[in-house]
């Protein structure tokens, strides 16, 4: 029977909160009326987070797949590799914390599956989202001038490119990810470009914050790779053959 839906979880560093996750996970997959396959990637984490994982699927579930490479390459990087792996109809990456519960997961499914929409994609700005978590003032400054920036200048009409839950057909999947060249946090932006690019048809939905503000984000150092990267997005497009 084919597997409706793929969950791809990018993990970093997240020994101090994992086992939570992989237990609500464990809780949420034994209620569902459809097929699904978790796959945690496990980015090059420094800490414990491999092992853990490991002694948890040993134990107590072993239907939760686990992909692990030793030097960390980036979150779009991980994202990739579960997409490419994964085998499910509808595809879905969140991040390692859960941050916008389960039941967005079958909302997405709705606008995916029933609604037939190619791309559907959180909204944190929506006037419709709880989002709360403090910031510093600069770590906001910076997150509304890229985004700025990125909606108006590479993905038009788009408010929010960073939310970590976006959802995907198996086909447009199939098109995107092996496609994208961004290893780090600028890969939703690359993927919201290509989405407009094959003008595949992007749904935006409310989210609910239910997480944590374990960010593994560095201003200093992934502000600027992030700007180059974006920058790079329409050359890449238009004068290579990588996106085509």
């Amino acid at each position: 029977m084919k597997t409706h839906l793929s969950l791809i979880i990018p993990i970093y560093n997240a020994s101090d909160f994992i086992i939570d996750s992989l237990k609500a996970i464990s809780q949420w997959t034994k209620n569902l009326e459809y097929s699904v396959e978790v796959i945690l990637v496990n980015d090059g984490s420094s800490d414990n987070s491999k092992g853990v994982i490991e002694d948890y699927i040993a134990s107590t579930d072993k239907s939760i797949k686990l992909l692990s490479y030793e030097k960390n390459k980036g979150k779009g990087y991980a994202v990739k590799q579960g997409m490419i792996e994964a085998k499910g109809e509808f595809r879905i990456f969140t991040d390692a914390d859960i941050p916008y519960g389960f039941e967005i997961i079958d909302n997405m499914l709705h606008y995916l599956d029933f609604k037939e929409f190619d791309v559907c994609i959180g909204n944190r700005r929506s006037i419709h989202s709880q989002y709360f978590t403090e910031v510093t003032f600069f770590r906001k400054l910076s997150s509304t001038i890229f985004t700025a920036f990125a909606s108006r200048f590479v993905v038009t009409g788009i408010n929010d490119t960073q939310c970590g839950l976006k959802g995907f057909r198996s086909r447009v999947a199939d098109r995107l990810f092996p496609k994208l060249a961004i290893n780090g946090f600028g890969f939703d932006i690359e993927i919201l470009y290509l989405s407009y690019k094959y003008e595949f048809d992007i749904k935006r939905i409310p989210v609910v914050f239910e997480g944590n503000d374990n960010s593994t984000i560095s201003l200093a150092k992934d502000s600027l790779s992030m700007f180059v990267d974006v920058m790079v997005l329409p050359f890449r497009y238009h004068f290579t053959k990588k996106y085509r």
